[in-house]
């Protein structure tokens, strides 16, 4: 099994109720990723992205850019593992 790039990324600030996952599954249509958008119960918007390492990095800056002015934090884990996605949704 191929190993490839992989991103847990936490969004906070206003984040639920804005169209943020709309927004990231639209963004997500730009680049070659895998993965999924969700928000969570604590008001954070959650980001499972994989594909190769410059593509990740890209995506994830081209959201921060579009939803900007509605996130105050951000928090990111990177790391290598076996392709676990197929396409990208929101969950």
């Amino acid at each position: 099994m191929t190993e490839v790039h992989h991103e847990s990324v936490y969004f906070s600030g206003h984040v639920q109720g804005v169209g943020f996952r709309y927004t990231v599954l639209q963004v997500a249509r730009e680049f070659e990723v895998a993965g999924y958008v969700c928000n969570l119960a604590d008001g954070r918007v959650q980001l499972e992205a994989e594909g190769r390492e410059t593509e990740i990095s890209a995506f994830v800056a081209a959201v921060a850019e579009r939803m900007h002015g509605f996130i105050r934090k951000m928090e990111r884990r990177g790391a290598r593992r076996p392709a676990q996605f197929s396409g990208f949704s929101i969950r």
